[in-house]
């Protein structure tokens, strides 16, 4: 009795343990998809803000909104691509960490165009954007060359995949005409041997078979005398 009282309760222990665990697990993946949603949100908004400052200011603040706009899109769109290539080509993985450091300095350079944002001496801040301008340009060519050599790298791969699966098909192709024209063959030479054939003899006419009591000819003896043309009456 003892013994199942101790087994029920460790049973007990294990279920309450998993389902904590559980629990857990979930409320620690529902966080992370509304962090998620949360900056995806917060990202959308402050390339709005960016987008309309690029367009509705001039001079400085202008420019540092574009070069944060150019420089967030390049690193998205190059992040995405090598993301989105890894899942089947994983050969980019290394690509992947050489984005991570690029992302690096990226990050960094995004938070000095924002920081100089705010900065009132908007002549010194003048100063800085050509240096900001190239520091940038570099950051976007990388980014640009990273996805970009992504992308042929998978194109290749499906020309190839394509061209194969073609050849795969005219094969293919080839063997269903050729079975479909053997009955159609068979026919034909079957058909040439027939024709080639001689044809039939035909029976001839049996010839009846003799009487079975046939008239016995009138023999002639040469010791018989002929009639007499007197006595034939």
């Amino acid at each position: 009795m003892e013994a199942a009282l101790i087994i029920f309760a460790l049973m007990l222990l294990t279920f309450v343990g998993l389902g904590a665990y559980l629990t857990v697990k979930a409320v620690g993946a529902a966080k992370r998809g509304v962090e998620r949603t949360v900056a995806q949100a917060r990202r959308s908004v402050e390339d709005t803000t960016l987008r309309a400052k690029s367009f509705g200011q001039v001079g400085v603040a202008g420019s540092l909104a574009q070069l944060r706009l150019d420089l967030r899109t390049s690193m998205r769109a190059t992040q995405q691509a090598l993301a989105e290539g890894a899942q089947v080509d994983a050969s980019l993985r290394e690509s992947l960490g050489l984005f991570e450091r690029l992302s690096a300095h990226g990050h960094e350079l995004d938070g000095e165009l924002k920081r100089l944002e705010q900065e009132p001496d908007r002549q010194r801040t003048a100063e800085l954007l050509p240096d900001l301008r190239e520091r940038a340009a570099k950051i976007i060519q990388a980014a640009d060359s990273l996805r970009w050599a992504a992308r042929d790298r998978a194109r290749r791969f499906a020309e190839d995949e394509i061209s194969l699966l073609s050849e795969q098909i005219e094969m293919e192709s080839g063997a269903l005409r050729d079975w479909s024209r053997e009955p159609v063959d068979d026919l034909a030479a079957a058909a040439a041997e027939w024709d080639a054939a001689p044809a039939p003899k035909q029976n001839p006419t049996p010839t009846p078979p003799p009487a079975l009591n046939p008239p016995t000819p009138t023999m002639q003896y040469p010791w018989q005398k002929a009639a007499r043309p007197e006595s034939a009456g």
